[in-house]
């Protein structure tokens, strides 16, 4: 297993049982990041509600990853707070308190191990914590893969699938953890756009099945407007404008105006 995919499973580690998810609330107050003279986050305050689906969108570099893996501790702020569900996940003994959430982030490269099957990725958080017998392991794996339209793909190897196909086994391996909060980091990343449109109504169907509190980061304009309760739009200087995707979509900022031109357009006209 991975360094970086072991961390994270050890993070959704609960005291509680395994049980249906109910989606939390998350608070990020005045966060700062930089690496070296790097000043990557800049104040960043957000508020996202329980079940919603929130996407973070902005140019490439902006520390749209940068900050999901402060929301999964993968990475410590220089200076502000993050609260889930009323906790603060860095206050002084915070890891030794049991979470009262459970979290799994779906990674750009999906993380999948290609000496597994189809099934043994989805399935191998709950044989890693033992969290209920073998039957029943089978039987959520089963229903996670039918909630991503992959029914009956147990026994496919990795190396059998397409990139679309990828993505959605490793949404199924989240569901799997049954998370009140998932975060997807740059989903679309890698596919042609036919292909992203297949995984944006796949994500749309399970806001439908699944109560969960859902953080999506994103260069992709129209996959995060499509999707998204609101949007959040961050740059260099932190956060531009948060909005519904109707509200961003009018905006007036002009830092917003000419992202959502050069995005659709591909170029920036002249003055």
């Amino acid at each position: 297993m991975s360094g970086f995919f072991k961390r994270l499973v050890q993070g959704s580690e609960l005291a509680s049982n395994y049980e249906d998810s109910r989606g939390v609330g998350l608070r990020i107050e005045k966060l700062n990041k930089s690496f070296e003279d790097n000043h990557v986050l800049r104040d960043i305050s957000l508020d996202i509600q329980p079940g919603e689906t929130f996407s973070i969108i902005g140019p490439s570099g902006t520390g749209k990853s940068v900050l999901l893996k402060h929301i999964v501790k993968l990475l410590a702020p220089d200076s502000g707070k993050i609260y889930i569900d009323g906790q603060d996940i860095f206050a002084p003994g915070a890891d030794q308190i049991p979470k009262s959430y459970r979290y799994s982030m779906v990674f750009q490269t999906s993380a999948l191990f290609n000496s597994l099957s189809v099934g043994e990725n989805v399935g191998l958080w709950l044989r890693e914590k033992r969290v209920c017998p073998e039957n029943r392991i089978r039987r959520i794996i089963r229903e996670k893969l039918r909630l991503v339209g992959l029914e009956g793909k147990e026994a496919l190897m990795i190396s059998e699938l397409s990139g679309g196909m990828k993505k959605r086994v490793a949404i199924a391996r989240s569901l799997a953890m049954n998370p009140d909060l998932i975060l997807y980091d740059e989903p679309t990343a890698e596919l042609d756009p036919v292909t992203s449109d297949e995984l944006a109504r796949v994500i749309m169907n399970l806001k439908k099945e699944v109560k969960v509190t859902t953080i999506i980061v994103s260069h992709d304009l129209n996959f995060a407007l499509y999707l998204s309760d609101r949007v959040a739009m961050i740059n260099p200087e932190g956060i531009v404008e948060v909005g519904t995707p109707a509200q961003i979509k009018a905006s007036e900022n002009p830092v917003v105006r000419k992202f959502i031109y050069t995005t659709t357009k591909g170029i920036k006209g002249e003055e």
